[in-house]
């Protein structure tokens, strides 16, 4: 078993991408790579649940893009991860700016009021379309009935004759 890490081990450092990426440095960044780009899925939520967080996100983004640059040797997959994170923040706070401050509230509220006016119209439609049919069902019983009454009425009168 010893001899086959070894030899998976040994074959991982001959290519210079993979030792870069599986070294001791590079892994952790990897692995947070995943969380930063989960992050950027915050995007689609509602504006009004957006995460406080924004603003420090966006700082710390970009500091360690500086750092990335900064050290020797140069750190591209930290720039890289940080580069996404600091995208999807400024997006986040476009959209929170947006919402609070130009106008984006008014805008959604407005669009909810006209999905529940619609929802609401349809309703109504639908219990108007309800009520016209049981009206319609209710003469036909009533009709129904008087021209049995008058049925009965006549075979009275004919016997109430003979």
């Amino acid at each position: 078993m010893a001899a086959a890490i070894k030899a998976l081990n040994a074959r991982i450092r001959a290519n210079p991408v993979s030792d870069y990426f599986c070294s001791t440095r590079e892994s952790n960044n990897t692995r947070r790579y995943g969380a930063r780009a989960g992050r950027t899925t915050a995007i689609a939520c509602d504006e009004d649940e957006q995460s406080p967080m924004t603003a420090a996100l966006l700082g710390y983004s970009a500091t360690f893009m500086r750092y990335a640059m900064a050290v020797t040797p140069r750190n591209y997959l930290l720039f890289g991860c940080h580069i996404v994170n600091f995208s999807a923040q400024t997006t986040q706070a476009y959209r929170y700016m947006n919402y609070h401050y130009m106008g984006g509230s008014q805008v959604a509220l407005q669009a909810r009021a006209k999905e529940g006016l619609a929802k609401a119209e349809g309703g109504l439609e639908g219990t108007v379309a309800s009520a016209e049919r049981m009206a319609r069902e209710a003469k036909a019983k009533v009709e129904g009935g008087a021209r049995d009454l008058a049925a009965q009425a006549k075979v009275q009168a004919d016997k109430v004759m003979r």
